[in-house]
Order: structure tokens, then sequence, then C-alpha cells
């Protein structure tokens, strides 16, 4: 008996291939992730997911915020 395949998650990641971790924040300069949020995307179901995209938009203005010039 085969069982059937997990459904494939309907949040997309927000890695965008630019791994290079900002030593202030803590966050991927990419997708905005700490580590411990790339390294569980894979066992995330879709709710905690979601939570780690309600955070994003707030980390890219704090990152704007740290990164601009004087």
């Amino acid at each position: 008996m085969t069982l059937p395949a997990a459904a494939a998650s309907t949040v997309p990641s927000p890695c965008i291939s630019v791994c290079r971790m900002h030593a202030a924040s803590g966050w991927c300069e990419g997708c905005l992730r700490t580590l411990v949020e790339i390294a569980a995307w894979s066992t995330l179901d879709d709710v905690g997911k979601r939570r780690v995209w309600k955070l994003l938009p707030a980390r890219r203005a704090a990152l704007a915020l740290q990164t601009r010039a004087p």
C-alpha cells in the first residue's frame, strides 16, 4: 500500500537567494529571517510560516534604518 504524499505548503518561502547574515540584527539580508527561522522553515506548518511572514515588513524597515548613511 502506498501512502499519499504530504500536501505541499501553500505558504512560499521568503528566500530570494541572497543568503548573508546581517551581524547587528541577526537577520538574513535577503529574506530577513533568523537562522532559527530558516532552519525551522521546512517543519513549520502554514500558520507558523505566516507568523514569520508577518514579522518581515517591520524587520525590513528596521534594517533600512540601521543601514542608512548619516
